[in-house]
């Protein structure tokens, strides 16, 4: 399970995807965010779901690599689902016993935050799939920039976004490894009910924490070996600007937010 977590990896192709200005693929997915927030109707899901398949067809990251990213989620989405199926009050009764009643409401909502939970991920992850920590850094510092005369640290935010995402597949391949170690002595982290396994997990947050906290401190005394000074007269081998894809993206992107909103 813990490799089928998509988010924060990359996968490095050459597409019109992965050319866009990182400023612009944050802004499209924020925008596509909140227009998953306005659907109502499966209408609506139905439209998001063709154009995010064709994003992804032009992206050229293989849709079973973008599925195979919900496996992690699998225990979220069923909970969500069946909090949504049991308890939501209102419409027509289907079933009830005891304190649990499944109405005609409760199974439409429980769908549609199904597959607004889906798409929400499925979309995050093609930003980090298609942008490199370095472009997504330099992305979010450009647009924080503004904020810079308020007080905000537009440098600093970035770089521990950047760094968060980064260390994510790290973290997740040293848990693999400490896992297996653990497995070849013995331990058991399949069989049982969910309790059982989440006891068996506990061995391995000791040695986990070691290593991130080992990492981060690597990570410090490579920053300072290179005389890193939080941003300061930085420089970039390629400088951020928007191309004609990116203004057409723009229109795209405005285009499908109002089809959320009428949808």
């Amino acid at each position: 399970m813990l490799r089928d977590i998509t988010i924060g990896q990359y996968y490095p192709v050459d597409s019109p995807i992965h050319r866009m200005d990182p400023r612009a693929k944050i802004l499209i997915t924020f925008a596509y965010i909140i227009g998953l927030f306005f659907i109502n109707h499966f209408i609506g899901y139905g439209f998001v779901v063709l154009c995010l398949y064709g994003t992804i067809q032009m992206s050229k990251v293989p849709i079973r690599y973008m599925l195979k990213g919900l496996r992690s989620i699998l225990f979220i989405l069923l909970f969500t689902v069946a909090l949504n199926i049991f308890f939501t009050q209102g419409g027509r009764v289907l079933w009830s016993w005891g304190f649990l009643t499944i109405t005609e409401q409760g199974l439409i909502i429980a769908a549609q935050m199904a597959c607004r939970l889906i798409l929400l991920i499925i979309g995050s992850s093609l930003l980090t799939l298609t942008t490199s920590p370095i472009q997504l850094t330099d992305g979010i510092e450009n647009l924080l920039n503004p904020f810079r005369r308020i007080g905000v640290p537009a440098h600093e935010i970035a770089m521990m976004m950047s760094i968060s995402l980064r260390f994510i597949p790290i973290l997740l391949e040293e848990t693999d490894k400490i896992m297996k170690a653990q497995m070849a002595r013995g331990a058991d982290f399949e069989s049982g009910n969910i309790i059982r396994r989440a006891k068996a997990m506990i061995p391995i947050m000791v040695p986990l924490f070691i290593s991130a906290f080992r990492r981060a401190e690597e990570l410090a005394m490579a920053m300072e070996a290179r005389c890193y000074r939080g941003g300061v007269g930085r420089t970039r081998l390629h400088s951020l600007h928007y191309e004609k894809v990116d203004y057409c993206a723009f229109v795209l992107a405005s285009l499908f937010f109002i089809g959320c909103i009428i949808l």
